[in-house]
């Protein structure tokens, strides 16, 4: 019961916000009481809370495989480095792509855009994991930034994979087509892909 109350949850708050959600509702569509919240959560900021760090673990259970396959081995070459990002950043396109992601999606971009302790669940359990190891092999890969520059480099390709989910709408309406299929998939991940590694094998930039 725990967990369905909280991926019931999950989809309530990722549609309503956390005020327009109402814990009575996400009780009934578990068929089970609203006694059930208060047992297992204490109450709606305690399931809130709950449903964050639940979407937070299954982040991890699907991008862990490739996190530990880049740490795996020492990274020997600037290559390596780029291959090894690649990699990563394919997994997460992978997994904005699948519709499985569509309601954290909804639940995370609530939380982007005014942050509350939720958001600070999700980052330090899922999100930091994974933007440290982008900046550990943007160090690698492009030694003539500044730590800074690979942390903004790390953001901004960790943007290119999000978008696949948060601007599906604009995906689609771009690409002409109702829903990405798998040939728009694989046309997606190859571009990510070729981006990622035309940034990284880049020579030093000059700002205006």
């Amino acid at each position: 019961m725990r967990e369905a109350l909280l991926n019931c949850a999950i989809d309530h708050f990722g549609r309503s916000g956390f005020e327009g959600a109402a814990t009575r509702a996400i009780a009934a569509d578990c068929g089970t009481a609203m006694s059930s919240i208060t047992y297992h959560f204490g109450g709606k900021e305690g399931l809130y809370l709950a449903a964050a760090e639940h979407i937070a673990e299954q982040m991890n259970d699907h991008h862990r495989p490739a996190l530990e396959a880049a740490a795996a081995m020492p990274v020997a070459t600037r290559e390596d480095a780029i291959e090894r990002l690649v990699a990563v950043l394919d997994g997460l396109a992978s997994t904005m792509l699948s519709e499985k992601s569509a309601r954290w999606a909804r639940f995370i971009i609530r939380e982007q855009q005014e942050p509350t302790e939720a958001f600070d669940r999700i980052y330090s359990i899922a999100m930091r994991p994974m933007t440290d190891a982008f900046v550990h092999l943007i160090a690698v890969a492009r030694p003539d930034l500044t730590e800074r520059e690979h942390r903004a480099t790390g953001f901004l390709l960790f943007g290119q994979a999000l978008a696949l989910r948060s601007g599906r709408a604009s995906l689609c309406r771009v690409l002409r087509i109702e829903q990405p299929d798998a040939e728009a998939e694989l046309l997606l991940r190859c571009r990510l892909a070729a981006h990622t590694r035309a940034i990284l094998s880049a020579g030093p930039e000059i700002l205006p």
